[in-house]
């Protein structure tokens, strides 16, 4: 199983922690991962509502690098899964559109020929890889652990076109969180956006939709909160400190990424997993863990 590996902007410049664990956890699946040279920003959903032909071309430019290679993409950003997934899609659909935005390509002597798929980490795991396949490599459960799973927006929509879980009632993340032995609560905001998306333009109006996030995890007794989005993660554990000074309570909630919670449970120690740059520390979880 080998994909090209589509790490986007935000990842390997503030979360070095998603990059180390999801590289560690696939290579012990024997998920063979291959960097993309050359590869530049996906396209950025903000850019696709200004300038959607500028988001194509930039998205099919990344495509083209991936096909030359013949492996399909596997991003570990969901925003960046959903922007190269729906250009793709697009592209593929619209002859006519492929060929405008391959004119443009041509000054960089560079085609979007459609010949591969992007999928996100997390379809990879759960339905190339399979979660039945991924209970082989637990060696530690999780006992007693509660945990509030976050989707994020860009995962599940839009959803006719990502055609992954249900989006008004998600599973797949959270049977990927219980075969570490964690439960999966139920809590209120769970499909509520996280505010990063309006972090630059409104910070108050953002970091109150995370405190309410935060708030609604804690108050239905999670003991952390897990998620696979880049921008959701930074908002609420790298913004917490300050969420926190705003509401005048400590919330202490730690926030992983979820090949850090598999990680834990596959045996890795905390600082392989890039656990260490977490903001909050994630060390009472370690309680939790017992061999299988």
């Amino acid at each position: 199983m080998k994909y090209a590996l589509f790490l986007g902007c935000t990842i390997p410049v503030r979360l070095n922690n998603y990059e180390i664990s999801a590289r560690k956890v696939a290579e012990t699946l024997g998920i063979e991962l291959v960097d993309l040279k050359g590869a530049g920003c996906c396209g950025s959903p903000a850019l696709w509502s200004i300038d959607e032909t500028s988001a194509l071309a930039i998205a099919a430019w990344n495509i083209s690098i991936a096909e030359d290679s013949g492996l399909d993409i596997m991003a570990l950003c969901t925003g960046c899964s959903e922007i190269l997934e729906k250009a793709n899609k697009k592209l593929k659909e619209n002859p006519q559109l492929a060929s405008k935005i391959n004119q443009i390509l041509k000054n960089v002597k560079r085609e979007f020929k459609g010949s591969i798929e992007v999928k996100h980490f997390i379809k990879v795991l759960a339905e190339d890889f399979g979660i039945d396949n991924i209970k082989k490599f637990i060696k530690k459960r999780f006992k007693g652990l509660k945990v509030a799973v976050h989707y994020g927006c860009h995962l599940l929509r839009p959803s006719d076109i990502l055609k992954f879980d249900n989006p008004e009632n998600p599973a797949v993340l959270d049977k990927l969180v219980e075969i570490t032995g964690a439960e999966s609560i139920y809590w209120p905001l769970k499909l509520w956006c996280c505010g990063a998306p309006i972090l630059a333009i409104d910070e108050k109006i953002s970091l109150s939709m995370a405190r309410a996030k935060i708030e609604s995890a804690k108050e239905s007794g999670a003991d952390c909160i897990v998620t696979v989005c880049p921008f959701c993660q930074i908002q609420l554990d790298a913004l917490q400190p300050e969420i926190s000074r705003i509401a005048g309570k400590q919330y202490n909630i730690p926030v992983l990424l979820y090949p850090q919670l598999l990680g834990l449970a596959m045996g890795f120690a905390p600082e392989e997993l890039g656990l260490d740059l977490n903001k909050i520390p994630a060390d009472n979880l370690l309680s939790f863990l017992s061999k299988v």
